[in-house]
């Protein structure tokens, strides 16, 4: 893997044209997948990525069933990435009633820096990292795509034969294409507070007030060692977070036994209304994982979908390379099964989400919770 270096900051002529057969913008778990698969299959492969490697992700760091099954087949998780508890298992949480459903719906507890930073050396040498490195815009040429860049406070052009939009709930390969179903982000914040290690039980606690605000989604939290993760979820467009988020922490505090607070956060997730929001691409440029609109409703997270998202698209380039048939056609088709799975979920989400949902979650017995959640 060669990552290029910092130009001199005298000169800010633009750079030269590159020709790759594959550009990935987005060097996140979708993008890492889509293009470990076409370097070792022989493409010259391009990722870009608009932070410094290696990034740091707010995130709540949990991966589900679906992506564990999935990375056994390329690689052990690495001991030290994984935290403790190893495992969590998602609890419904009324707060204002102080009902608490467990459920069998399980999560591997991974420190998610670790996570990417693992991810990124799983890369083969052959493949060329641009990070600091932000996409603009790209325009179809015959045969390949020119993908425009500005890195480093330079333009660079570069031209490829496809190119796989990875670059998270905020696309721009996305925005770049207006014709395209565009889509709205939750606002999350996250704080690391300190916390004794095994004070807090050992669950991904999703928790509903409805005293926070109107605007507040829902809270979470998580242990994981010596800190626990205590996210906020806002509805797209809510302003004042900060102090809805203050006022959640605070809330929270009243009965789980939460220390100073180390860090705090802030990012964002893909809203997904409907399955029209899930888009393979068109013509030479895909999208993989939250940028496709590839993500867990029940959750608001893109992770455990990612990894596998990346690698079917890097899979439908690859065979596109060798055959005369569109990779678009192909990952669409391949992507079948997972935009049943988030349809059927999209379609119970507005009852689960709504005050009455909520006031009915916690009515319901926890082994039908349990069921229940791990259908949806």
């Amino acid at each position: 893997m060669e990552t290029a270096g910092t130009p001199n900051e005298t000169t800010r002529q633009p750079y030269a044209l590159a020709d790759y057969d594959l550009v990935v913008v987005g060097a996140g778990p979708a993008g890492i997948m889509a293009a470990r698969e076409a370097a070792q299959a022989g493409l010259r492969t391009l990722l870009v990525e608009s932070s410094s490697l290696p990034r740091r992700k707010s995130c709540g760091g949990m991966l589900n069933e679906y992506a564990q099954r999935f990375l056994e087949g390329v690689a052990p998780l690495p001991h030290g990435m994984v935290l403790d508890p190893a495992w969590v298992n998602f609890r419904y949480y009324d707060w204002d009633r102080k009902i608490k459903k467990p459920c069998s719906l399980r999560f591997a507890n991974v420190d998610r820096a670790m996570f990417d930073e693992w991810l990124l050396g799983l890369l083969p040498e052959s493949v060329d990292v641009w990070d600091k490195s932000t996409f603009v815009s790209c325009a179809d040429e015959e045969c390949g795509v020119d993908v425009q860049l500005r890195r480093d406070g330079r333009e660079a052009h570069v031209h490829a034969r496809w190119v796989i939009g990875a670059d998270g709930a905020r696309s721009a390969v996305r925005r770049s294409h207006p014709s395209w179903p565009q889509t709205q982000s939750y606002t999350t914040v996250q704080e690391y507070v300190e916390i004794e290690p095994g004070s807090v039980e050992p669950y991904f606690d999703c928790i509903y007030s409805r005293h926070i605000d109107p605007a507040y989604g829902y809270g979470y939290i998580v242990p994981k060692g010596d800190v626990a993760i205590v996210g906020s979820v806002f509805f797209p467009k809510t302003k004042g977070v900060t102090a809805m988020h203050e006022k959640a922490l605070a809330t929270w505090g009243q009965r789980y036994p939460l220390g100073a607070a180390r860090r705090r956060e802030g990012g964002s997730a893909i809203q997904v209304k409907d399955a029209n929001d899930i888009i393979a691409g068109q013509g030479r440029v895909l999208m993989a994982g939250e940028a496709a609109g590839i993500m867990s409703p029940r959750s608001r997270e893109g992770i455990s979908f990612a990894p596998y998202s990346g690698k079917l698209a890097g899979q439908a380039v690859v065979r596109a390379s060798r055959e005369k048939t569109e990779a678009v056609v192909l990952y669409d088709k391949s992507l079948g099964p997972i935009r049943k799975n988030i349809a059927r979920r999209l379609f119970f989400f507005p009852i689960m989400n709504s005050n009455w949902g909520k006031y009915l979650g916690g009515c319901m017995p926890t082994p039908l919770i349990s069921k229940v959640t791990e259908w949806l």
